[in-house]
């Protein structure tokens, strides 16, 4: 069974590489300059720490780290990488992505772009999609089988990125339309009305919000990143790039909040339990 490497142990790459562990892979990981949690959730998921040379040894590298670290990851590795193969899963956008690759042309390695789609996988439960675009010579074959869908597409390098883009645009996008509406109903004084108008008039929305709002706390440091990689992935000329970097400061908003006081969660919880 072949060497997988993780670079970034947090929820979505432990998960990852619990998984590829689970359908017999060997999973290494670099936890250089990472927490005593993230070290934690590798050794939970069975991977194994390893060195910057080990890790570009694998026959593959998969990078799943938040998107503002996906080009460092990628220049960290150059160095080392050979005749690999590495995978950025990152949310980010074509542009970045050609960054990425750029990082790593002299190293050498095949560069795929890749995107993660779904939660992370747990056990006994689903995982999510694997989208690979710009692999004509299907490198990622070695891939299949290890749990994770593989969805192949036909674009060249930047399609799968660029699917990422749209699909976090609308899934996430919402989420943040949702928070920045409640939190001024709450302002307004008008939250009690708006959550029994949801309930009657679109009761899948509030239910959807009942759940991704609160989900969302945790994660909202990481979407800030990725919201303006939306932004800049439809450029200056298209005037839905404004609300994507608006997206980006509500969850600022949100993160700054959840590592202070609270009060922004708080609001938020309020109106959403009635």
């Amino acid at each position: 069974m072949p060497t997988i490497a993780i670079v970034g142990s947090g929820a979505m790459g432990s998960g990852v590489g619990r998984r590829l562990t689970e359908h017999g892979a060997r999973v290494l990981t670099l936890l250089d300059g990472r927490s005593e949690r993230s070290a934690a959730r590798a050794a939970a998921a069975g991977m194994v720490a390893a060195s910057l040379p080990e890790i570009a040894a694998a026959d593959a590298v998969l990078s799943i780290v938040p998107p503002a670290e996906a080009v460092a990851v990628a220049r960290l590795l150059a160095p080392a990488m050979g005749r690999g193969m590495f995978v950025d899963c990152n949310a980010i956008n074509p542009a970045t992505m050609q960054a990425v690759a750029d990082a790593l042309a002299e190293s050498g390695c095949a560069v795929l772009d890749g995107c993660l789609i779904g939660l992370p996988p747990v056990p006994g439960g689903s995982a999510p999609r694997l989208y690979i675009s710009g692999d004509p010579d299907h490198r990622s074959d070695i891939l299949d089988g290890l749990g994770l869908p593989l969805r192949r597409m036909e674009g060249p390098l930047g399609a799968a990125s660029a699917l990422k883009m749209v699909f976090a645009g609308i899934n996430k996008g919402m989420t943040a339309l949702g928070a920045a509406m409640l939190l001024a109903a709450d302002r307004a004084g008008c939250a009690p009305d708006l959550r029994r108008e949801l309930s009657e008039s679109l009761p899948a929305v509030l239910a959807r919000f009942s759940q991704a709002i609160p989900d969302m706390y945790p994660k909202a440091y990481r979407w800030v990143a990725e919201m303006q990689e939306i932004s800049e992935f439809l450029g200056p000329d298209d005037p839905a790039s404004a609300m994507f970097a608006a997206a980006a400061a509500v969850f600022a908003k949100v993160a700054e909040d959840v590592a202070g006081q609270g009060e922004v969660t708080g609001v938020l919880d309020r109106v959403l339990g009635g």
